[in-house]
Parts: C-alpha cells; sequence; structure tokens
C-alpha cells in the first residue's frame, strides 16, 4: 500500500464513516479505517484498507492509529439525541474526543483535518442559515452543545498547534445503502413507513444523501480552506407530513395514513408520558419535550452557496434522497 496520502477515517463502521472509506478507496486514496471495536469485520469485507482499533477518548490509541496519516477524516463521534446521562454520554464524549483527536493529529505530525461536525452547530436565529452566522445559542441540548463547543474547540486547538482544519457540517443523513445498526435518521423514514408517526410534529428535516456528505468531505480535504466550515446539506427541509406523502406514493398497499394536527399542548403531554416510560425502560423515546420546544416549527432551510462554490458540493435533490432510502428499507424489511 502506498502511504504518501494515507488517510484516517474514524468511526469508519458508521454510516458516513463507512461510506467514506469506500469513496476514499475508488478514488484511488490508501485509507486506514479506525474502530472502536475491532472485531466487528463485516462492514470491510471486500475492501482493500487496513482496520485498526482507536477510540476517540484514548489518545494513546489515536496517536498510535495516526502515525504516518497525510489526511485524518474525523468522523467518530455520539450521535443521539437523548441518553440516561446526557453529559456525560454525548457531551463528555464528543467535547474530551474532540480533544484528544485533534492533539493526537498534531503529536503524530497529520497535515491537515476534516473535521465533520453538524448542522447542529449553526445559529438558526439569523436568516438565512449561513456558515458566517455563528454558532448556535439554543443550550437545551446536550448533543447540539457537544456539537458546538466540539467544532469552536478544534478550531482553537487547530490553529495553536499549527494543523490546517476544516469543518463540514451535514444535516440528516440517508439513502440507497446504509450499514447496520441504522442511523437515528433511518429511524425517523422506518417510523413514517411503519405508520408509526400519527400526529403532525411541525418538525422539519434536511435530508441529505451520506454519499454526498462522503463526496463533500473529499472535497473539502481537496478544497477547503483552511479555518473555514461548509454546509453539506440541502437547501430546503421536509417535514414529516410531505416525507409520509411520499412514503404513500411509493407504497400504496400500506396504508399509510396522515400525521393529523393536533394542538401543541397535546405533543407536549405526549412527549412527557414518552419520556416517563423511557426512563424506566432505558431506551429512548420516540419524541420528547425538549424535541417539540426546539424544533416543533423551526425551518432547517440552509443556504449552501459557500459548499457549491469553493468545494464542488452538489447534493441530490431531497425528494429523490428519501425515495432512495425507502426503497432500500424496503428491500431490507423484506430479507
Amino acid at each position: 500500500m502506498n502511504t504518501q496520502n494515507l488517510a484516517l477515517v474514524t468511526g469508519a463502521n458508521g454510516h458516513l464513516g463507512n461510506n467514506l472509506v469506500r469513496l476514499l478507496l475508488k478514488k484511488g486514496i490508501p485509507v486506514r479505517a479506525s474502530v472502536r471495536n475491532i472485531s466487528n469485520k463485516a462492514p470491510f469485507e471486500g475492501l482493500d484498507c487496513e482496520v485498526v482499533q482507536a477510540d476517540m477518548t484514548d489518545k494513546k490509541s489515536m496517536v498510535r492509529a495516526l502515525q504516518g496519516v497525510h489526511t485524518f477524516y474525523a468522523v467518530g463521534a455520539v450521535f443521539k439525541l437523548w441518553a440516561k446521562n446526557p453529559k456525560e454520554e454525548i457531551y463528555d464524549v464528543n467535547v474530551q474526543g474532540t480533544r484528544y483527536m485533534i492533539e493526537a493529529a498534531a503529536e503524530a505530525g497529520v497535515k491537515k483535518i476534516v473535521y465533520v461536525s453538524s448542522i447542529a452547530a449553526l445559529n438558526y436565529i439569523k436568516t438565512p442559515i449561513t456558515e458566517d452566522n455563528g454558532y448556535n445559542p439554543d443550550r437545551r441540548d446536550m448533543y447540539y452543545n457537544s456539537k458546538n463547543d466540539g467544532e469552536k474547540l478544534a478550531f482553537e486547538l487547530a490553529k495553536k498547534l499549527n494543523i490546517e482544519l476544516v469543518a463540514v457540517l451535514p444535516s440528516a443523513m440517508i439513502g440507497s445503502t446504509a450499514f447496520e445498526p441504522l442511523s437515528t435518521s433511518y429511524n425517523i423514514i422506518d417510523l413514517i413507513m411503519k405508520g408509526k408517526v400519527p400526529v403532525e410534529t411541525n418538525i422539519n428535516i434536511n435530508w441529505i444523501d451520506v454519499k454526498d456528505v462522503a463526496e463533500g468531505c473529499y472535497l473539502a480535504a481537496e478544497k477547503g480552506r483552511d479555518g473555514e466550515r461548509y454546509i453539506l446539506a440541502n437547501e430546503k427541509s421536509m417535514s414529516l407530513k410531505d416525507t409520509t406523502i411520499i412514503a404513500k406514493e411509493l407504497f400504496p398497499g400500506l396504508k399509510i395514513k396522515l400525521p393529523m394536527s393536533v394542538p401543541k399542548a397535546v405533543l407536549f403531554l405526549v412527549a412527557a408520558l414518552m419520556e416517563s416510560v423511557s426512563k424506566l425502560s432505558g431506551k429512548a423515546p420516540v419524541l420528547t419535550v425538549k424535541d417539540i420546544a426546539m424544533f416543533s416549527g423551526l425551518k432547517q432551510d440552509f443556504d449552501i452557496s459557500k459548499a457549491r462554490r469553493e468545494l464542488g458540493f452538489n447534493p441530490k435533490a431531497p425528494r429523490q434522497v428519501v425515495e432512495e432510502a425507502m426503497l432500500y428499507l424496503a428491500k431490507l424489511q423484506k430479507k
């Protein structure tokens, strides 16, 4: 293996990570894939890449994994909006992990980092929503807090340690291929297809093809400017109702019902009941009070002209992305 342009991808058995590994290999770039559990080899079958064990919360393992690496794609992170102990399970892992990853990259002599942040780290108060609006001032969600504080820390450390860093901010990633366990975004599509979204929450989601995000990560490494952030999303978001309409059109035999409109007070009550059950079961609720408070009525529409202009980012339209994801899930369910 020619390691001159060796790339390390963390979280390489995850949804974005595995698609990124495959894309880089197709482009002839040698890849080292890092995972927390090295015994899970299924996502790498048939792939000509080195697989190593590393954990973002273990700095020594990151330093080892980054030896000889030119470009570091920092993909791995905790992605969940609910946990029994959200600060410990989500915030602390993502922020401390960011510190360790950037410091380890500097110690190992890495030339460039593509840091995968999130649209959670954008300021939704100002419109149009662009990279230049700053960070999200809403501090009610620990995942959102971790992405805002983690990205700021990444830029600060990279500047201090004299290492080039570009941040990419993807939205809800789905598409025609996934690697289990399915991501939270796929779980939403699955619930819609099974008719388990009975009420209209007025939550809008910005759907993006995971392969487009993988391409955007690669383009950020090739063309992205040091210290800059790039939104990897579509311009327009889609309501859960409109997403359900697509499912009804694709699968008329399923007789999926459109979600009913209910007063917001009812949504809060339903969410509170779901959270009470989750505290006993330990399983994430479908809906939380925080989800309604933060996201109901919030438009996730973005100005992606910077990524289009500087990177050449050109994502599939949201409807096509949703259709392909639904057809993929339907095939999975037939197996």
